[in-house]
């Protein structure tokens, strides 16, 4: 009798509605990983099959038709994500400033943290910029193969011939007078720099006044964040989808060359990884594979979830409790590290410019190469640590040096492994910032060993 009423017992966890939506969402997230690599596998031995370059099976308008619905998905997830990017990024960056408390102690990692992390930006451009043009990963990809993706090359350069802005100008352009026009235009500096002025005056008023508003930016970060997991349940689908429709536009010939510009921005990621290693142990004063082991949590959630902000609570405990960072600073840096620092997708842009460029034929000079760079370490401060956006602020960098924005669709279907692999490596800089961060700030003592050092 006892053993009949544990399995009745048993039976009746499994069909209740709550316990089945816990293990849903149990599954979503610590699968999630599985997930994408199975779709991606899926996604393109069934894109192959239909294509018409590959085993044949439709015709060629047959199969742009199923390319158009099957990609579906994966337009509803990017959508989904773009509709909260600016709340996030605007409510992530007031609650991370506010949450210190002390304009004293803001205003000192302030004037530490933001040339450090201009200064790992330029490194990570660096590398991207190094690799792409020593492996060449365009050569790899026939230009016939993308002639349907879009418009031919334009000319770069400016579309009138008025003068460019002096840089006194362009400084003062950063300041979003019209806040509205700032979201409108998705001005992602202009809505950081916003965000950055509210939280320091919410931080400056009497606690009674800012208090209301402090509640409602947490909210507001919080349902946005909900959107993002709703978001997230339908990664796979959307991975797939993407995928097929990719490989059943442009065939196997150009996924083979798709692989070697995946494996150049995989190469250029380990680089940046080892740059933090040595950024731990040099400045940190850490020992890198300590810290290493200390963050593979942190590292395989981004992976699994493609998103900085929704790492940002492990991350803060992570380094708390494992890199032993003081409360204020890793409450600080962590928050406001997922937002501005974001090193891998500046690396990735750089790399997936270039690639464009060489599969259109666009020969890019010292000059147009040194702009590119110094735009892509402007657009990557103020990048949304949300998934799939970096491929949206890649078309501005894209029309800068003349290459048609449509070109994004020959490597949006292979976007997906590359996000979660920079998304990742994005997270250990926001923890290797804590490190270095708190040991600057709390100076070294030869009467108190660093931790985790040896």
């Amino acid at each position: 009798m006892f053993g009949a009423m544990t399995k009745a017992k048993h039976y009746a966890e499994l069909i209740d509605p709550k316990t089945l939506l816990s293990k849903i969402d149990y599954l979503i997230r610590a699968r999630l990983w599985a997930q994408i690599l199975v779709a991606m596998l899926l996604g393109i031995g069934l894109g192959l099959v239909l294509a018409p370059s590959g085993v044949g099976l439709l015709g060629a308008s047959a199969a742009a038709t199923v390319a158009e619905w099957v990609a579906v998905p994966g337009q509803v997830f990017l959508g989904l994500i773009q509709m909260v990017v600016i709340p996030l990024v605007t409510t992530s960056i007031v609650v991370g400033l506010t949450s210190a408390g002390d304009k004293a102690f803001l205003a000192k990692v302030g004037m530490r943290i933001a040339p450090y992390f201009v200064g790992t930006t330029a490194v990570a451009v660096t590398i991207g910029a190094i690799m792409v043009t020593l492996i060449e990963p365009g050569d790899y990809v026939d230009s016939a193969l993308i002639a349907g993706l879009g418009e031919a090359p334009v000319a770069p350069g400016p579309v009138s011939e008025s003068e460019p802005a002096s840089i006194p100008a362009q400084l003062t352009a950063l300041l979003p007078t019209n806040p509205l026009e700032a979201q409108l235009d998705q001005a992602m500096l202009q809505i950081v720099i916003l965000a950055i002025i509210g939280g320091v005056v919410l931080l400056t008023m009497p606690e009674a006044q800012a208090r209301p508003l402090l509640l409602l930016a947490d909210s507001i970060q919080q349902a946005s964040m909900k959107v993002v997991s709703w978001a997230m349940a339908l990664a796979p689908i959307a991975v797939f989808g993407l995928l097929c429709d990719i490989t059943i536009r442009v065939g196997f010939d150009a996924l083979v060359g798709m692989s070697v510009y995946v494996g150049t921005v995989l190469g250029g990621l380990l680089g940046l990884l080892l740059f933090y290693m040595l950024i731990v142990a040099v400045l940190g004063r850490r020992n890198p594979f300590r810290f290493l082991a200390a963050v593979r949590e942190c590292q395989l959630l981004a992976f699994s979830t493609s998103s900085s902000a929704a790492v940002m609570p492990l991350s803060m405990k992570t380094a708390e409790r494992e890199l032993e960072v003081d409360k204020p600073i890793a409450q600080f840096i962590v928050p406001l590290g997922a937002t501005v620092n974001m090193d891998g997708t500046a690396l990735y842009q750089v790399v997936a410019a270039v690639f464009l460029a060489q599969v259109y034929g666009i020969e890019l000079s010292t000059g147009a190469m040194v702009t590119m760079m110094a735009t892509t370490i402007g657009a990557s401060i103020g990048s949304p640590s949300t998934p799939g956006v970096g491929i949206v602020i890649l078309g501005t960098i894209l029309t800068g040096i003349g290459v048609p924005a449509s070109g994004i669709a020959l490597i949006i279907g292979v976007d997906r492994i590359l996000d979660m692999s920079r998304t990742a490596v994005n997270v250990t800089g926001d923890l290797a910032a804590c490190v270095v961060m708190n040991r600057w700030l709390r100076g070294v003592s030869a009467a108190s060993p660093e931790p985790g050092a040896g």
